[in-house]
């Protein structure tokens, strides 16, 4: 007769062992998402930022560039 009990209880622990690492790399993969989705976000908005501020400062040299035209054709 084989040592069913200690079998039974080492394949128990092995499959806790295994359940335990499979929901650690799931929270683990969950948190690396949530760390790209924000890293992604942030990337968005200091573009969008970016554009914006490029786009107000050419508009402004471009309406000092109209006056100063002006102002030097008289």
């Amino acid at each position: 007769m084989s040592n069913e009990p200690e079998d039974l209880r080492k394949e128990i622990e092995l499959l806790k062992t295994a359940q335990a690492v499979q929901v650690a790399t799931m929270a683990g993969a969950q948190a690396t998402q949530a760390a790209v989705t924000a890293g992604t976000t942030a990337t968005n908005a200091a573009a969008t930022a970016g554009t914006v501020a490029t786009m107000v400062a050419g508009s402004v040299a471009l309406i000092v560039g109209i006056f100063l035209g002006i102002a030097l054709r008289k």
